[in-house]
């Protein structure tokens, strides 16, 4: 399958982009990085005492698409991939409604690859048209009374089964861990003794959760891997147990990363999609103070994808006062609220198109509205009458680049051929690459997130004192 490209012509100008010749100059820099990044992951594999200035060093995430694609072909039914895929249908055969439950990478993953993967209503639409998997709620991502209300109500006027996924490597985030006891209680009212069949936590090798999942007798516990920080960790248990609950396929999506890792260790700088994207986004933040990366997605599908990796940029890259901001936008929707400020705002940002060339559905056509025999045409849209929704969006992508173009507001493009379990599995391995890279390239380990664990501290002592 083709792998997806990366455009950064956008960028490539004097007076507020950066250069050929530039990009050109910062490529030993962006190769020591790689070589990096490979002998973290080679370090970490070796299971070797981890020396004090690489602490912490979460890089078991690279080769981890690898490593489970090898258990499958060496193990089959005893593999992970198969456990988890026999896990997902069990329960989807026994449930009609799942709630995962979890923060941040716990949750995140899961939520991009339903938005990007999935039909755009999955929930709404009838279960044959789901393929007969369960409807998937995401809730212990806050602590919004009314939202988990919301739901407990809504599970609660089905007289049908529901169960839960939970996700946490302790057990011990306050959001997820108050979530699982509200959502417990519920779910032992509506199962009864099936509740352990109907509670699949995906956990650390010990902890408070690995504990009560035991205590409950759940028949079936997977483990967060060691070296897998939560926001590295989508293409794990983490995020391989929701998909697969969705009915995706699982195999596919580590196919595409793998294929990702493969271009990153192999391809020359010049044509390396991670290092190219690192490359312009380093210059351009370096040269030309454009500070906050705008990941500008065109259709509603990746917008999840795109909150996932404004946590992962977020929390790798923002310690010691650095770090890009990461904005995520919907167009052509958020052309009409921050479209103004990125045309003429601070010119502090470079843009980053995602682009998915074909759609999962035929083409709606604008047409014409003849009505009762009566032709309307007060929108004067009759001339268009021709054109489809795809050419419009082609359209406006063509003409919002050009009008960045001629204010010289640097993009570039991210482009795959389209939408599925193989693309999303390239893109996500894509990103959690660039961003490791992009801290070794400037110093910063991009592993561990000791801001977050700042919050958590200061509010179990207030919850406790």
């Amino acid at each position: 399958m083709a792998l997806l490209k990366y455009d950064p012509s956008g960028a490539l100008f004097d007076h507020g982009g950066t250069s050929p010749i530039e990009l050109d100059a910062i490529a030993p820099r962006l190769e020591s990085a790689r070589a990096e990044v490979l002998a973290d992951a080679d370090l970490w594999a070796r299971g070797v005492e981890t020396p004090p200035e690489k602490q912490p060093l979460d890089a078991g995430f690279h080769r981890l698409p690898d490593r489970l694609l090898a258990e499958l072909a060496e193990k089959g039914a005893e593999s992970e991939v198969a456990r988890l895929r026999a896990t997902a249908d069990r329960l989807a055969g026994d449930c009609k409604s799942v709630v995962v439950l979890g923060i941040g990478g716990s949750y995140m993953g899961a939520r991009a690859l339903l938005e990007a993967c999935c039909h755009p209503y999955y929930n709404e639409v009838p279960a044959g048209v789901r393929g007969g998997r369960p409807r998937v709620y995401f809730e212990g991502n806050n602590v919004d009374n009314d939202a988990a209300s919301g739901l407990l109500q809504l599970l609660g006027t089905r007289d049908e089964p529901w169960g839960v996924v939970v996700i946490s490597k302790s057990g011990g985030t306050l959001e997820t861990a108050a979530a699982t006891r509200i959502f417990l209680r519920a779910l032992s009212e509506s199962a009864g003794d099936k509740l352990p069949q109907r509670f699949v936590p995906v956990t650390g090798a010990s902890g408070k959760l690995f504990d009560l999942s035991q205590a409950l007798g759940a028949p079936e516990v997977y483990e967060v891997p060691d070296g897998v920080g939560g926001r590295f960790s989508v293409l794990s248990a983490v995020g391989l147990l929701p998909a697969a609950l969705m009915g995706l396929d699982i195999e596919k999506l580590l196919a595409g990363a793998k294929a990702m890792n493969d271009h990153f260790e192999s391809a020359p700088v010049a044509e390396n999609v991670v290092l190219q994207y690192v490359g312009v986004c380093h210059l351009l933040e370096e040269t030309e103070e454009c500070s906050t990366r705008v990941l500008s997605t065109w259709g509603k599908r990746l917008e999840a994808t795109g909150l996932w990796y404004d946590q992962l940029l977020a929390e790798s890259l923002g310690k010691q006062e650095q770090g890009a901001l990461p904005l995520t936008i919907v167009n052509t929707r958020d052309l009409h609220s921050r479209g103004q400020q990125h045309q003429e705002g601070p010119r502090d940002k470079v843009i980053t198109n995602v682009i998915v060339q074909s759609q999962d559905s035929e083409p709606l056509a604008i047409g014409e509205l003849s009505l009762g025999g009566s032709d309307y045409n007060q929108d004067k849209l009759n001339e268009l009458s021709g054109k489809t929704l795809p050419e419009v969006l082609k359209a406006a992508i063509a003409g919002t680049n050009q009008a960045y173009a001629e204010d010289n507001r640097p993009t570039a493009d991210i482009v795959m051929d389209r939408l599925d379990e193989h693309t999303i599995g390239q893109f996500l391995q894509m990103m959690m690459l660039a961003t490791v890279v992009e801290g070794r390239l400037i110093g910063i380990n991009p592993y561990g997130q000791p801001g977050v664990e700042a919050y958590k501290k200061n509010m179990n002592a207030i919850l406790r004192g």
